[in-house]
């Protein structure tokens, strides 16, 4: 099963954005980032794709929002992360 594409806006020194990149990095999931510090268009694109956000990470899945680090850490441990990540 081919792995979805993966994204996740972040912030530079953002300690939740460290954490869900760790929790991709030990599963082996390439993502693309986008940094959003200085805001412009990623940040506007971000809010577009996810109604509401305000915090990073926002974490998107096959173009599905899944949410922040807290998120995915809870999907991890209900096991239900893998299989949305084709592992």
């Amino acid at each position: 099963m081919a792995q979805p594409q993966v994204e996740i806006y972040t912030k530079w020194g953002c300690p939740y954005c460290v954490r869900a990149k760790a929790l991709l990095d030990g599963k082996g999931v390439t993502y693309q980032e986008y940094d959003i510090t200085l805001g412009g268009p990623k940040k506007v694109e971000m809010q577009e794709r996810v109604p509401g956000a305000m915090t990073v990470p926002q974490i998107l899945i096959a173009g599905r929002a899944v949410g922040g680090c807290d998120d995915i850490h809870a999907l991890d441990r209900a096991g239900r992360l893998d299989p949305l990540l084709g592992l």
